[in-house]
């Protein structure tokens, strides 16, 4: 069950009322009746004091035991611009879901009872939301500009945890737990019933579901203070957080998670028309790839050129390179995983091969028919030069034959990424 106060006026700088915020700021909290009195009117005061953008401040209490709701209900009576949110069941993840798909504000944002951010970061935060020019923004304590205070024990934790996400999900963003986010809210109510966590690892599984689908991240370094009466049992939480990391690996690699879908409907667009959306990041990707294939390359070639001969030596050495190549690509250049589609999608790398091999071949025969005595230096830079240009059209072969399988290029239509979204909001 959700009890939701009264729906008060937001406020502007003056005091005057708004009905609809632009900001709508809600403080998530579990059994805080000693520190939620002294936030709340901290942070009222700040708002009030030289926040340029109308504001309201939501109490989100998430099943608390103590007087919790009591002291909430409190503030609300006594500041304007501030309402109560009561859920009957515990989880800050759970409690965020609520009020930011109910909120009529322009811009949700939360932050931590205890303040532990600088205010000061509030504007930085949600300015670039009101503004249009991202989508998502998280207070960031893994910057080199920020400045932070807390245990070595907290600060390892929170570092190894950002290593494991950028490892197992490829993410992008620096900090995951930070308690001091925002986005839009037409962003949050296509996202948010998508995302299956309701504690802790909600925000990081939100982020990551944001960053696939091509939405924008807008980080702000902030001044963190660690709170030493944190409540948050690390060991419980980290299992979970592990758990999560898997559940939502477990989604991208089957395509339960409908990121196509999302990027094709609310994700933004290509900077130039006809470069497709993450397609600079895959020539990145692709030409490592393609730096180390080159190098297997000619490392076999040169050992098996004297045993083999050298067309045999170079269809050999292809054959080997090409399959590894595909699987390589496959993974890290078009982000495709799982066992879908595997066998063919490897088929139709060996038939790219089969263009690489009439093209380096060919090269040969031209080569020896013109200096029959070439010695292997010579043919390793010929057949370089023909790679070259069976790797253009390998780059553009492996993208039709992932075209409706990566993530980065989002090759359905609108309307079927908006059908198939509508059945898992409906599901949600």
């Amino acid at each position: 069950m959700t009890e939701i106060s009264t729906v008060v006026p937001a406020f502007d700088r003056r005091g005057a009322a708004v009905t609809a915020p632009v900001v709508d700021v809600v403080i998530p909290v579990y059994n805080e009746e000693r520190d939620l009195g002294v936030c709340v009117r901290r942070l009222h005061e700040f708002l009030r004091g030289g926040f340029p953008f109308t504001a309201r401040i939501t109490i989100a209490d998430n099943a608390s035991t103590d007087a919790t709701l009591e002291v909430a209900r409190l503030m609300a009576a006594e500041l304007d611009g501030v309402r109560v949110v009561h859920l009957d069941r515990k989880g800050r993840g759970r409690a965020l879901r609520a009020v930011w798909e109910a909120s009529d504000a322009q811009v949700v944002a939360y932050m931590d009872v205890d303040l532990s951010t600088d205010l000061n970061a509030l504007l930085p935060l949600v300015a670039p939301l009101v503004s249009g020019h991202s989508d998502l923004a998280i207070g960031t304590r893994l910057s080199r500009s920020s400045r932070v205070v807390r245990g070595p024990k907290r600060e390892l934790i929170s570092r190894c945890y950002n290593l494991i996400l950028k490892a197992s999900l490829r993410a992008r963003f620096s900090d995951a737990q930070c308690g001091f986010k925002a986005m839009r809210a037409e962003v949050a109510r296509r996202l948010l019933p998508l995302v299956e966590d309701g504690e802790w690892f909600f925000d990081t599984e939100l982020l990551v579901l944001a960053e696939r689908s091509g939405l924008r991240i807008h980080e702000v370094p902030v001044d963190w203070i660690d709170d030493p009466d944190s409540r948050v049992d690390i060991v419980d939480t980290a299992r979970k957080d592990l758990l999560g990391v898997w559940r939502v690996s477990k989604g991208l690699a089957t395509g339960a998670l409908p990121v196509d879908e999302l990027r094709a409907a609310i994700g933004r667009e290509p900077l130039v028309d006809g470069v497709p959306l993450g397609m600079v990041g895959q020539l990145v990707r692709f030409g490592i790839i393609g730096v180390a294939s080159t190098l297997a390359y000619m490392l076999l070639y040169v050992l098996l050129q004297p045993l083999a001969g050298a067309q045999a030596a170079n269809f050999l050495s292809l054959l080997i390179t090409a399959v590894g190549n595909t699987a390589a690509n496959r993974a890290f250049t078009f982000g495709v995983r799982g066992s879908t589609r595997l066998v063919s999608q490897h088929v139709q790398g060996l038939l790219l091969f089969g263009f690489a091999w009439v093209v380096t071949s060919g090269s040969l025969f031209t080569l020896h028919r013109w200096a029959p005595d070439a010695d292997v230096h010579l043919e390793l830079f010929v057949l370089v030069a023909a790679n070259l240009v069976a790797t253009i059209a390998r780059f553009v072969g492996l993208r039709f034959v992932f075209r409706n399988e990566a993530p980065a290029a989002a090759v359905v239509s609108e309307q079927a990424a908006t059908n198939r979204l509508d059945r898992v909001y409906a599901d949600a």
